[in-house]
């Protein structure tokens, strides 16, 4: 079977380009990169700007050399959302959520679970609502059960539609919460952390293949960018058929982020697999490396 992948959260800034031509020749025409804690503190709201600014022109036009189609999601992280220093880029995501290749409000949610969290999760549900962009929500990795209760509170109370949520890093304990919420459920196969291809598989064969979508996270820490081909693998060794997997790793994360009408899932112009990538060359979408709709 070839596979096609559309990775919904991971994190390429991260990443180099051996990994780009590893995913492409796995079959991942797509990804999608939130907006996420680089693991040094920032200080100040430009360090936050030149960040997004990054991730919505040259990390796309990197990604478009290895023919895949680069997306973002905007927001303040939670765990940031604790340092005063950082808030005031709530002023500046708004401006953001217009720009192309933006399909969601996130990360946003819950690392601790402070008050501050709280004010500034309900603050960019807000902004989604006035974007009407989909949002992708991070669950803590401590009291994580207790978190997503604590996160499919927030949503409900902000009137946003649960099937606009994905709710992601789930895993045996909270899933069934999140299906029965409505919500759309995120699994991040994760070396060590998380979740794994075994588990994943087993948790599809209980709750099925609807609204259930894999990413591999992938980041600066000891992760796989290829996490979710390895999941299409074992879920074909485990008997699901071919559809199933395209479901879960294409379909439905197609499906979720497609309600931001920001997708794009087209060929990249001019890309020829196997050619070295050549820099400087227009395709759709590059306007954006000189500031297009800012």
């Amino acid at each position: 079977m070839t596979l096609r992948i559309l990775d919904s959260h991971i994190h390429m800034t991260s990443r180099t380009t051996d990994d780009y031509e590893a995913l492409y020749a796995a079959g991942v025409r797509a990804v999608v990169e939130p907006a996420f804690w680089l693991g040094q503190p920032r200080t100040s709201v430009g360090s936050f700007t030149d960040y997004f600014d990054s991730l919505l022109g040259w990390e796309r036009f990197r990604a478009a050399q290895f023919g895949v189609r680069h997306h973002a999601t905007i927001a303040l992280n939670p765990k940031e959302a604790n340092d005063p220093r950082c808030r005031e880029v709530l002023a500046e995501v708004p401006r953001y959520l217009l720009k192309d290749g933006v399909v969601a409000v996130g990360e946003v949610g819950y690392d601790s679970m402070t008050p501050e969290e709280d004010e500034v999760f309900a603050a960019q549900l807000e902004m989604a609502k006035d974007a009407e962009l989909p949002v992708l929500v991070h669950t803590p990795h401590r009291d994580k059960l207790a978190g997503t209760r604590r996160t499919l509170d927030v949503v409900r109370e902000s009137g946003i539609a649960p099937e606009r949520v994905l709710v992601d890093h789930l895993n045996e304990t909270n899933v069934a919460l999140v299906r029965d919420a409505g919500a759309w459920a995120g699994f991040s196969i994760y070396p060590d952390t998380k979740m794994d291809e075994h588990r994943m598989v087993a948790l599809l064969q209980e709750y099925g293949t609807d609204r259930m979508i894999v990413n591999s996270a992938a980041d600066w820490g000891r992760s796989d960018p290829l996490k979710t081909v390895r999941t299409g693998q074992e879920m074909l060794a485990a008997g699901f058929s071919d559809d199933d997997v395209d479901q879960v790793l294409w379909r439905n994360p197609v499906a979720f982020y497609e309600q931001s009408g920001n997708l794009v899932l087209d060929p990249v112009p001019g890309f020829s697999a196997g050619e070295p990538p050549t820099p400087g060359v227009e395709f759709e979408g590059s306007s954006v490396l000189r500031g297009a709709r800012a």
